[in-house]
């Protein structure tokens, strides 16, 4: 699928020289797949505060038991 973006050429320059990627299209990937990756994370976060949890729960006595 193509598509026409109008990025900042200086922005965009200095993306594929940070991330050393070979075209302009290999940093704008890169990019988009670690802000995918970041959002998913903090939704991971989130998750965890709604999990509740045993103050008593000791996890050292966990790990000795085989």
């Amino acid at each position: 699928m193509a598509t026409n973006l109008a990025i900042d050429n200086k922005l965009i320059e200095e993306a594929v020289s940070v991330g050393k990627h070979p075209t302009k299209k290999a940093a704008v990937t890169a990019a988009l797949v670690e802000y995918i990756q970041h959002h998913k994370q903090m939704r991971i976060i989130d998750l965890f505060r709604t999990i509740p949890y045993d103050p008593n729960y000791h996890y050292k006595k966990q790990r000795g038991k085989k």
